[in-house]
């Protein structure tokens, strides 16, 4: 009896342990596809060429993500006004000095053309190059389950968003501030779209010792209160209401998070109040963008836009939602907006006004890839033949 008793008394002693171990349930695909996946590997797995040479390519681009040090914004020269080095900070990068003023305050605006200023604080560039390593590596592991691609991810993760000494404050208060004008403004959010790669290198590293219940509830913690602040900061609420890819990317934040951390009213909400209204607001009858078309980067922007959408269109069906195949009365929907990037992705038509800047094709091509699982009457094939430097993955979204 007494061995039974000590037996019970240690199982009970180590049952916390053992709950921080591993998470309780592995976290879900909400952008990828796990039926596309798991296909994928098994054809990689089968010595498919195709999926043999990209797989390949991203385990190179892990095996240099395995080298880097963990990305931080709390070391960067520049001090936050909050005097905080772990609040976010950037700057508006289409503003100029003024040249007709002495000190070049206030700044003005020259939509397209980045300022060399803005591209000298790099919190924007930290966190979108963790992004792109964590997705990395967290592919890594799903094909090779190779351990060290998931322990490097979840070492970046922890250092990024959980380690006292080198966390990001769960805010932007200081995003894309304006000299002579502002310390921080609500366009800053566009800057974290590509959080939304978090969620799904959790579900890739699912299996993962290194993927353990600390660091999944620490993440969902991180992401709540980041949503709680994009829902009532005097700063965020505006870009809700921005009527461009702004609020597009602001919807597809709020409910990549929310069904991350489990709130599905408020992802349901969120689509049904803010995102469907927007297919009036934002897509033409025939799929063009008017608000991204009078940019003076428009191509650029309509594909910025789409990506924003269709990711939007993945995340709807979470919540029982279809934005693929919802239609205002007079025809606006995701699927002619989709199909008015044909003609020109086939080169049968040029676009009326050049970007200010070099821009590419890859956002519209993956865009398009995505959305043709949807739309598969739009001979997605054909296009990307016209491209045979595009090869389409079920990881871009």
């Amino acid at each position: 009896m007494r061995n039974i008793l000590l037996l019970l008394a240690g199982w009970l002693l180590a049952a916390p342990l053992l709950a921080r171990a591993a998470p309780s349930a592995p976290p879900a695909f909400l952008l990828l596809d796990p039926t596309a996946m798991a296909a994928y590997k098994a054809a990689y797995r089968a010595g498919n060429s195709l999926q043999k040479s990209i797989v390949s390519d991203v385990l190179r681009q892990a095996d240099r993500a395995l080298a880097h040090a963990p990305y931080t914004i709390a070391t960067k020269p520049q001090v936050p006004p909050s005097g905080d080095k772990h609040d976010y900070l950037s700057q508006a990068p289409y503003w100029w000095p003024d040249p007709s003023k002495p000190s070049g305050l206030p700044y003005i605006q020259k939509d397209g053309l980045h300022n060399p200023e803005a591209e000298a604080m790099h919190d924007s560039e930290q966190l979108s190059k963790l992004c792109a390593d964590v997705q990395a590596l967290s592919l890594a592991y799903y094909f090779s389950a190779e351990e060290r691609y998931a322990r490097q991810a979840a070492r970046q993760l922890r250092g990024f968003f959980l380690a006292p000494a080198t966390r990001m404050n769960p805010n932007l208060n200081f995003g894309q501030g304006i000299p002579g004008i502002n310390t921080g403004r609500n366009f800053g959010i566009i800057e974290t779209r590509h959080l939304v790669v978090v969620p799904e290198a959790l579900a890739l590293l699912s299996g993962s010792p290194s993927l353990d219940a600390s660091l999944v509830t620490g993440l969902k913690t991180w992401f709540k209160d980041f949503n709680n602040w994009l829902l009532t900061s005097p700063i965020a609420l505006p870009e809700g209401q921005a009527r461009n890819n702004h609020g597009t990317f602001y919807d597809a934040q709020v409910v990549d998070f929310a069904l991350f951390t489990g709130d599905e009213a408020l992802a349901r909400r969120t689509l049904q109040q803010q995102t469907w209204p927007r297919v009036a607001e934002q897509l033409a009858p025939d799929g063009a963008q008017p608000l991204e078309l009078a940019r003076t980067r428009p191509w650029n922007y309509v594909s910025m836009n789409l990506q924003g959408w269709v990711r939007l269109a993945l995340l709807a069906p979470h919540v029982g939602l279809d934005l693929w195949h919802y239609t205002t009365p007079d025809g606006r929907g995701l699927r002619a907006a989709v199909a008015w990037f044909r003609p020109y992705l086939l080169g049968q038509q040029t676009m009326a006004k050049a970007d200010a800047a070099p821009t590419s094709n890859t956002l519209a091509l993956a865009a398009y890839e995505q959305a043709s699982r949807a739309y598969p009457d739009l001979n997605a094939a054909a296009v990307f033949t016209k491209h045979p430097d595009f090869r389409p993955v079920p990881w871009a979204f």
